[in-house]
């Protein structure tokens, strides 16, 4: 969800400035929650976030139920300069869907893919670009705690993707099949205190009888340096389905590139009501090089050299004077046949 540059963590180790890329020590992942963060995952960084989930709905209109299990995952790969991001992501689900009458109980299982859209993600704005780096205040935790106007630029994100349906999918509106096109903005404040905030605003199979409209309001806090909560609002609008669910959950950081999450999700109606409980994790593989370290790398290649041509010239000088001054020497020998 994150977390969402935060994917979380981000804002325990660079305190929420990203000066040159997206790039950052700790994982940035998106998990938990289902909102996309404004910033990518830095150049040459391949990350994956995958997460299990369980299925529980009830329908007390049409009178059935769905039961089962699904996971969604997602993979996201930096590449030519750090505000540029390709992705793959999707949600596969099965279930078995029970009908239940006065008569008889009848179950039909099921499984497909909710989602799966291939997109490429540009960071539209940074407003933490090219500023300084917040030291903190040693003195006062107050000062660190300060509500900065800064805070109130969000950077902004811009997500093209396209969707793919199966022929007859349960999962989506009859007819709805084939490539269409997808669209998310994405906010993102951080703001003091550990807290971030993401806004989404998306439309999905665009183009199609039953396009749907989603907005997903996502507010991170971060307790410690590994321990992050959040809570998310995730309205959904078409004329297929239409809901409001709530999430809440949170993400530990086991390691600079490994990420542990878990949330439960609800809703407030029961045509169908929801519940779920989603286990994630992110795991990415770092092949980010700061573009600085060749810099730093060809200045201490031009030190060396010049290291080892002063040591060379001063060594042939050692060598020629040492052979002059022998040949002088030889020189001033007086040999005395007597």
């Amino acid at each position: 969800m994150s977390l969402k540059k935060i994917i979380p963590l981000i804002v325990l180790v660079s305190v929420f400035q990203f000066t040159n890329a997206q790039y950052t020590e700790v994982i940035n992942s998106n998990r938990p929650g289902v909102s996309r963060s404004a910033f990518s995952v830095g150049t040459n960084v391949i990350q994956l976030e995958v997460g299990p989930y369980t299925v529980k709905e009830e329908h007390s209109l049409l009178k059935y139920s769905d039961s089962g299990f699904g996971v969604d995952f997602a993979a996201r790969y930096g590449f030519l300069f750090p505000q540029l991001e390709v992705n793959i992501e999707g949600i596969y689900q099965n279930d078995t869907r029970t009908y239940t009458t006065s008569i008889n109980t009848i179950e039909n299982k099921r499984s497909n893919f909710k989602n799966l859209a291939l997109g490429v993600k540009y960071l539209v704005y940074d407003p933490y670009k090219n500023t300084e780096e917040k030291k903190p205040n040693l003195f006062s935790s107050r000062a660190n705690k300060k509500f900065s106007w800064r805070s109130l630029l969000p950077a902004v994100s811009i997500t093209a993707a396209g969707v793919y349906d199966t022929k007859d999918n349960p999962y989506t509106a009859p007819g709805v099949e084939g490539f269409s096109p997808k669209v998310i903005l994405a906010t993102q404040n951080n703001f003091a205190s550990g807290f971030v905030f993401v806004i989404n605003l998306i439309k999905d199979r665009i183009g199609t009888e039953f396009s749907d409209f989603q907005y997903i309001l996502t507010l991170t806090k971060a307790l410690n340096p590994k321990l992050v909560l959040f809570g998310e609002a995730h309205g959904i609008k078409s004329d297929f389905y239409a809901d409001n669910l709530f999430r809440f959950g949170g993400a530990y950081l086991w390691s600079k590139n490994f990420q542990l999450d878990t949330a439960l999700t609800f809703n407030t109606k029961d045509t169908p009501s929801v519940f779920s409980i989603n286990l994630g994790v992110s795991y990415r593989f770092d092949f980010h090089k700061d573009p600085t370290d060749d810099i730093d790398n060809n200045n201490d290649a031009k030190e060396e050299g010049k290291r080892r041509k002063r040591a060379k010239g001063k060594d042939k000088k050692n060598k020629d004077g040492g052979s002059k001054k022998r040949k002088k020497d030889s020189q001033d020998i007086d040999f005395d046949d007597n």
